[in-house]
């Protein structure tokens, strides 16, 4: 078919095409990765911005609470009443001593409470059930009320 120069050819030919396919494809993929690079940088850094703007707004919420809280506090008193402020709704508890010889009835409150271990901690939504189940336990754990400095 190919006299042995023609088919040298064909082959050098042939392995030039393929490495300018290769070169090309190359080309077009990294083009595609710096585009997708620059998309990408600019929805994080938008993300970003959303983000901030939304801690900028709970900063701002919690400053508003904290000095109607004062407020109502000085207005209470300058007209000769007590200001009580609301209770808090949430509590951290931490688990401060081990099982030896625990009743079964604060056993089961740690066990509900996912305290398994000292000195594992966990947040609880204050209720009359879950205060009366703190209560319980009181002895073999120790609790509190989280604020932003906390």
């Amino acid at each position: 078919l190919f006299e042995k120069g023609l088919w040298d050819l064909w082959q050098f030919l042939l392995a030039i095409r393929h490495v300018l396919d290769f070169r090309k494809q190359r080309q077009v993929l990294l083009a595609k990765r710096a585009k997708s690079l620059v998309v990408n940088k600019k929805k994080s850094q938008e993300k970003r911005r959303q983000i901030f703007k939304r801690a900028e707004k709970y900063v701002k919420e919690y400053r508003v609470k904290e000095r109607d809280e004062i407020r109502r506090d000085r207005q209470a008193r300058k007209t000769g009443n007590f200001y009580v402020p609301a209770e808090a709704n949430l509590a951290f508890v931490i688990r401060t001593r081990g099982i030896n010889g625990i009743h079964p009835r604060p056993r089961k409150v740690m066990q509900l409470f996912r305290l398994r271990q000292i000195n594992n901690g966990a947040f609880v939504k204050l209720n009359k059930a879950t205060i009366n189940m703190l209560r319980l336990a009181e002895p073999y754990l120790t609790w509190g009320y989280p604020n932003l400095k906390s």
